[in-house]
């Protein structure tokens, strides 16, 4: 087959060269010129994946659930929205050597039994694959194995044979015969991703990409990878713990952000049923600077304990420090800390860690951090069995949060007595085993944690 005329055209204005430059002709944007299949005549490659519809009402649209597929893995199912779809293309980016391929090996080995199953492998030989089950003690018999990194040749295989699930690993090592770039360029990515994606949607086989990440985290290759893409997992943790987090930041079949932990293991990856117990330190007694608070990771509510140290500066510029928090919501923290309930920090050095090595987006941790950051400065410890949850404003309000009544329920359910949570959280009926103390204001939290 005689290889496509291929061109390259620029990223910014959309203008295009016979060959590569450093800088665009039309809009004189550098390096943004990359690598594209010029445009034939013959039919197109990406023809509709479905026939063309007339003009109807979307109230006429009947809405059917989507059957999904359980992994056997529950907390990979749970980051999934239930299981696989058929015909969804999955997208997984970690670290290397964080755990992608061991937990696709043994979502395999649990769901090959009764569907059949397909893995690509383009970085490691079929040896080191079956070297892996065997160390981690997984039935792989009913998993077909192909190493292959030319996408023609993958496509045909499983159009061929027709699995029900196919695992690529990785997307950056297969290359395509119509582009000349190397397997990993924008351009091949693009290209084997999307034919991939094709030929998933036509055939109903659900497709599980393994995407490497840069050094700053994100996905390597064009950002329309996990666009064209139905989920976008990411694999996250520390290589010198044996934690690991996998959280889902797009799915087109469930909801976003829901976190599945796995403790890694001789035997592979195992799940974690109570991962807040992760997350909380376990002190022979009470100490300053500890507060415990609840975040809501999707529809998981999760204790995790902020640590605050304060200490008195040394240098004309304080420290701000966070590790698995917003360094720059610390610093308006802060400055409501000063303004409103009067404890000065400007000059202490402030430093503040979520155990664990989780990260928290959400501001429904500023109430907590507060709190520490006073138990620090006054050297003053809180009670081990008290929770406290609540966005603080620049006005010294203390806001509601979602789903306060769960995040509620989940402490005391893990024996905590007592809370401080905003007043629009307080619950309308007394839940069994906790004592709620809601407050408007700032204010009003330190005086109740002075008084106590």
């Amino acid at each position: 087959m005689a290889k496509a005329k291929t061109i390259y055209t620029c990223t910014e204005c959309g203008a295009s060269e016979p060959k590569w430059q450093g800088q665009c002709p039309s809009c004189h944007a550098w390096n943004t010129l990359v690598e594209t299949i010029a445009e034939t005549a013959s039919a197109s490659r990406f023809a509709p994946l479905a026939e063309t519809a007339g003009l109807q009402k979307l109230a006429e649209v009947e809405a059917a659930e989507v059957p999904r597929q359980p992994t056997g893995v529950s907390e990979f199912d749970r980051v999934l929205g239930g299981g696989l779809v058929s015909g969804g293309v999955v997208l997984i980016g970690g670290d290397p050597g964080i755990g992608k391929s061991t937990l696709l090996l043994q979502t395999l080995c649990h769901i090959g039994s009764v569907r059949k199953a397909i893995y690509v492998s383009g970085e490691e030989s079929p040896q080191q694959i079956a070297m892996r089950a065997k160390r981690l003690g997984l039935d792989a018999s009913p998993i077909s194995l192909l190493a292959e990194i030319n996408l023609e040749k993958i496509i045909s295989m499983l159009q061929k044979h027709k699995p029900d699930i196919a695992v690529i690993d990785s997307i950056q090592t297969v290359y395509s015969e119509a582009l000349q770039s190397a397997p990993g360029s924008v351009a091949q990515v693009r290209e084997c991703s999307a034919q991939l994606t094709r030929l998933a949607k036509q055939a109903g086989i659900t497709v599980i990409l393994v995407g490497h990440v840069t050094k700053e985290g994100a996905l390597a290759g064009p950002r329309v990878l996990e666009h064209i893409v139905d989920t976008v997992l990411y694999f996250e943790g520390d290589q010198s713990s044996s934690f690991r987090l996998i959280r889902a930041f797009k799915n087109r079949f469930g909801a976003v952000n829901e976190l599945g932990v796995f403790a890694m293991t001789e035997k592979g990856l195992r799940e974690v049923t109570n991962p807040s117990a992760l997350f909380l330190s376990h002190h022979s007694e009470q100490v300053a600077g500890s507060c415990i608070t609840v975040t809501m990771e999707g529809t998981r509510p999760l204790l995790i304990e902020i640590q605050a140290l304060v200490d008195e500066a040394h240098a004309p510029n304080p420290k701000r420090l966070c590790v698995g928090l917003e360094q720059n919501r610390l610093a308006m923290l802060l400055a409501v800390l000063h303004r409103h309930a009067g404890v000065a920090c400007f000059d202490q050095d402030v430093f503040i860690n979520a155990v664990g090595g989780v990260k928290i987006s959400e501001p429904a941790v500023d109430l907590a951090v507060l709190l520490s950051i006073t138990s620090s400065l006054k050297n003053k410890p809180l009670d081990n069995k008290l929770i406290v949850f609540g966005e603080v404003g620049l006005a010294g309000e203390v806001r509601p949060v979602q789903r306060g009544q769960e995040r509620l329920k989940e402490a005391a359910k893990l024996g905590f007595t007592k809370a401080i949570v905003p007043k629009a959280n307080a619950p309308k009926q007394r839940i069994d085993g906790i004592e709620v103390v809601s407050v408007e204001r700032l204010e009003q939290a330190l005086n109740y944690v002075k008084n106590y």
